[in-house]
C-alpha cells in the first residue's frame, strides 16, 4: 500500500501548493474506518482506495478529488456517515463522497429497463460534478486491474458493465487512454482465447518484420528535424481490444489488417501539425477517406487532433495522429483538464471545454422520452464517430457516421425533420437513406403536412432523430388507441360485476407502474397491455394453487420447542413480511415487523432478540390488520366499502370512526387477512372506488408492549 506521505509526494509534483494536512487526516480517517476490512484477494482493503488516489493523481487533480477517492467508501461500506465526512472535511468533500457512493448503488448491470433508469439517474448525478464520474471511474479502473480475486460470474458481469457503460463514458468525457484500458481489461474476461491469439500474432510479426515502431519513429523525426520543427514523436502497437474490434467490423483476418500500428506527433504550434501534415503526405503516399481534421472542427468533448493513415515503410499502413502539446494534454486529461493543476495552479487550457454541457443537454433533450429509448440513445451518442456536413448558409452540422439526411434535418430542428420528403447533396436529389459524407452541403426539401413514416425507424441512426419519429408516431396513433383502449377497458370491468371510472384506471395505472390512466388506455388499445391485466391489477383471484396451508400454531419459524409467540399489537405483522422476534418476560415472544419503531426500546438488548420468519404457504385469513380509510358522507356508502371488503375475502372484526365531518367520515376498520399480499389487494379495491378519499395501513403506536 502506498504510503501517505508518498501520496503526498505524487500530489506536490503537480501542486506544491497542496494542503498536506487534509490529505493526511482523510488517509487516517480511512484507514481507521476500513481497519479489519479485506478485499477479496486477501488484502487490506483500504488498498483499493489509496490506489484509486494514486490513479487520479496520475491526472493532476485537485486535492479534494484526491480526498473524495481515500473516503470514497466509507459512507457505504463503513460506520462513517455523510455528517462526520462533512463535519471533518467540509461540505463539498461529503457531496462528492456521498456522489460516488450514489453511483456506486446503481445497479448498472441489471433489466434492460431498470438499467436505462439508473443509468438516466447516473447521468444527472454526473452532471452536477463531474469529479463524482472521475473518482468513480478511477475506482472501476483499478478493480478491473484487480479483478481475477473475484467469482467468475462476477468478473463476467462487472466486465459486461465497464464495456457497456464505463469505458464509453470514459471516451466520451475525452480520456480515451482509460477508455482503451478499461475495454482491454474487459476483453481479457470476455474473450481471454482472442485476446491470447492477438497478442500472439503481435509477437509473430514482430520476429518477421522486427521492431516497426522503432524504425518508424526514427524515419518521423529525421523528416521533421530537416523541417527544423520541434516535435515529440511517440508510436505504439494499438490495444488488443482496438484490432479485434476492427476485424470485427471490417470482417478481416489479422493477416490483412493494416493500420495496427499507431504514431502521434506532438509539436508547439497550430501552423507546426500543419506543416507537418504536409511533410507526412510528402514522404509516405495518404489512404484515401482516411483523413480526419478535429483541429478546424473539434469533437464536443473538446478533443482535437489531425488524423491521417499513411502508406508507410515496407508497404505498412500507420495511423498518425499530429496535435500541439494543449491540445494533447486535453485529449489525455479530458474531463479531468477542469481540475488539474500545473505548478500550484489550476491549468488553464484555451482547448478544454466543459463537458457538463453534453450530460446536460442530454438528460433534457431525452428527460421526457421512454427510459429504454434512453439507454439507446444515450449509448448512439456515446460510441458514435462524427462526420461533419454543411447547410446551405454554411453552418457545420456534425453527426455520427453513417448518418441519413434525415438525422441531418432532425439536428437542425424537429420541425424540420417531422416535415422532411426529401435532401440534395451538393445540389443533387439523393435518397433520404443515403449516407452522408464529411464536406458534404446538405439540403433539405419540407412539405406541409408531411408526418414522419415507421421505416424511417430503419434509417436514422441519431438517438435524437429516433425518439422524435417515436414521439411523432406516438402522438399520432395516441387518440385512436384511448378510444380503443376506453372501450375495452369498460367491457372488461363490467364481465367481472364492476363500472369502469377515471379512480378506478388511475388505481391500476399505479399499480401497474404506469404513468397515469390515459396512458393506460393508450397501451391497452394498443395491445401493449391486456384488458385482462387491467382487472386483475384491481381484483385480483385470491386463490393461489400449490401451496400447502398453514396453521397458525405454526406460522413462525425460528421458535424454540417451548416458546409461545404473539403478533405486537403496534406493528400487527403479516406473514410475507420481515419480522423479528423481542422476548418479554410472562408474554412469550412477540413478533415485530422489522420496521417497528418498538424497535428502537430494545435496540441495546440483543439478547432478547430472536432471529424469525414466516412459514411458506398458504395463510388463512386469521390476522388481524388495521385500516384507516376517508370516505364521502353520502347515504349507503359505509355499506359499500364492507361489502367490497367481503367481496376480497376478508373479514371485518371491528369498525370505530375517529373523524366525523359533514362531508367525510374517517374510520378505522379491523381486517383479518391471510398475507401481505392480501392486504395489498383490498387497499387497491379501496383505491379504486370513487367514494374513498384516502386509505392507508394503521398502525397504533399506543399499543407498544
Amino acid at each position: 500500500m502506498i504510503d501517505v506521505e508518498d501520496l503526498i509526494a505524487l500530489v506536490r509534483n503537480y501542486n506544491p501548493h497542496t494542503d498536506a494536512d487534509l490529505i493526511r487526516r482523510a488517509y487516517a480517517y480511512g484507514l481507521k474506518m476500513h481497519e479489519g476490512q479485506f478485499r477479496q484477494s486477501g488484502e487490506a482493503y483500504f488498498n483499493h482506495p489509496v490506489a484509486v488516489a494514486a490513479i487520479l493523481t496520475e491526472q493532476r487533480l485537485d486535492d479534494a478529488t484526491i480526498v473524495t477517492a481515500l473516503l470514497h467508501d466509507t459512507i457505504e461500506d463503513t460506520r462513517s456517515t455523510f455528517s462526520e465526512v462533512e463535519g471533518m472535511f467540509g461540505h463539498d468533500i461529503a457531496e462528492l463522497v456521498d456522489g460516488v457512493t450514489k453511483l456506486t448503488n446503481l445497479q448498472l448491470s441489471s433489466t434492460a429497463s431498470k438499467q436505462a433508469e439508473n443509468f438516466r439517474k447516473l447521468l444527472m448525478a454526473m452532471s452536477k460534478d463531474l469529479r463524482v464520474l472521475l473518482v468513480k471511474l478511477a475506482d472501476r479502473l483499478h478493480n478491473m486491474r484487480t479483478i481475477k480475486s473475484m467469482r467468475p460470474e462476477k468478473q463476467a458481469q462487472k466486465a459486461r458493465e465497464t464495456m457497456d457503460i464505463y469505458a464509453p463514458l470514459a471516451g466520451r468525457m475525452g480520456m480515451q487512454w482509460m477508455r482503451e484500458e478499461l475495454e482491454d481489461l474487459a476483453f481479457k474476461v470476455l474473450n481471454p482465447e482472442a485476446r491470447t491469439s492477438i497478442i500472439r500474432r503481435f509477437v509473430s510479426l514482430q520476429k518477421e518484420s522486427g521492431d516497426v515502431i522503432s524504425k518508424i519513429t526514427a524515419d518521423i523525426r529525421l523528416l521533421l528535424e530537416k523541417a527544423r520543427i520541434d516535435a515529440d514523436v511517440f508510436g505504439r502497437a494499438k490495444r488488443p481490444y482496438s484490432i479485434w474490434r476492427k476485424m470485427e467490423e471490417k470482417q478481416l483476418a489479422f493477416s490483412r489488417l493494416s493500420d495496427i500500428y499507431g504514431f502521434r506527433i506532438i509539436t508547439e504550434t497550430v501552423e507546426d501539425c500543419y506543416t507537418t501534415l504536409g511533410l507526412v503526405h510528402g514522404r509516405w503516399r495518404a489512404v484515401p477517406g482516411r483523413f480526419k481534421d478535429y483541429i478546424s472542427q473539434p469533437k464536443t468533448n473538446g478533443y482535437r487532433s489531425i488524423h491521417t493513415t499513411v502508406t508507410g515503410r515496407d508497404g505498412k499502413r500507420v495511423e498518425i495522429q499530429i496535435r500541439t502539446r494543449q491540445m494533447h494534454e486535453v485529449a489525455e486529461a479530458g474531463v479531468a483538464a477542469h481540475w488539474s493543476y500545473k505548478d500550484g495552479e489550476p491549468a488553464e487550457n484555451p482547448f478544454a471545454v466543459d463537458p457538463a454541457k453534453w450530460l446536460t443537454s442530454l438528460t433534457e433533450r431525452f428527460s421526457e422520452g421512454n427510459v429504454d429509448d434512453f439507454l439507446e440513445n444515450v449509448k448512439l451518442e456515446m460510441y458514435s464517430d462524427q462526420v461533419f456536413c454543411f447547410t446551405p448558409k454554411g453552418d457545420v452540422i456534425k453527426l455520427p457516421k453513417g448518418a441519413t439526411p434525415i438525422d441531418f434535418a432532425y439536428a437542425i430542428h424537429s420541425r424540420i425533420g417531422n416535415g422532411c420528403v426529401g435532401a440534395k447533396i451538393d445540389a443533387v436529389r439523393v435518397p433520404l437513406w443515403t449516407r452522408l459524407k464529411n464536406g458534404q452541403s446538405v439540403e433539405i426539401i419540407t412539405a406541409a403536412g408531411q408526418r414522419p413514416q415507421a421505416t424511417w425507424l430503419d434509417i436514422v441512426q441519431t438517438g435524437r432523430a429516433r425518439a422524435a419519429i417515436r414521439k411523432s408516431l406516438r402522438e399520432e396513433d395516441r387518440g385512436r388507441f384511448v378510444k380503443l383502449g376506453a372501450e375495452l377497458a369498460r367491457l372488461a370491468f363490467e364481465h367481472v360485476g364492476r363500472k369502469v371510472s377515471d379512480k378506478a384506471l388511475r388505481t391500476a395505472a399505479k399499480t401497474m407502474g404506469i404513468a397515469d390512466e390515459n396512458e393506460l388506455l393508450a397501451r391497452l388499445g394498443s395491445a401493449e397491455v391486456t384488458a385482462r391485466d387491467v382487472v386483475a391489477a384491481l381484483y385480483p383471484e385470491l386463490a393461489r394453487p400449490g401451496l400447502t396451508t398453514v396453521e397458525p400454531d405454526h406460522a413462525v419459524l425460528g421458535l424454540e420447542a417451548d416458546q409461545s409467540f404473539a403478533r405486537a399489537g403496534c406493528c400487527q405483522p403479516l406473514p410475507g413480511e420481515r419480522i423479528v422476534g423481542i422476548t418479554y418476560r410472562g408474554k412469550g415472544v412477540l413478533i415485530h415487523a422489522i420496521d417497528c419503531p418498538a424497535l428502537e426500546d430494545v435496540e441495546t438488548e440483543p439478547e432478547r432478540w430472536v432471529d424469525l420468519q414466516w412459514q411458506p404457504g398458504d395463510h388463512p385469513p386469521v390476522y388481524t390488520v388495521s385500516l384507516k380509510v376517508t370516505i364521502s358522507n353520502d347515504a349507503g356508502v359505509l355499506g359499500h366499502i364492507c361489502t367490497l371488503i367481503g367481496q376480497q375475502r376478508a373479514n371485518i372484526s371491528d369498525l370505530h370512526f375517529v373523524d366525523r365531518k359533514p362531508d367525510f367520515y374517517s374510520i378505522v376498520i379491523e381486517v383479518e387477512v391471510s398475507d401481505v399480499e392480501h392486504l395489498h389487494r383490498i387497499l387497491t379495491a379501496l383505491e379504486a372506488e370513487s367514494d374513498v378519499a384516502q386509505v392507508e395501513r394503521w398502525r397504533d403506536l399506543s399499543r407498544k408492549p
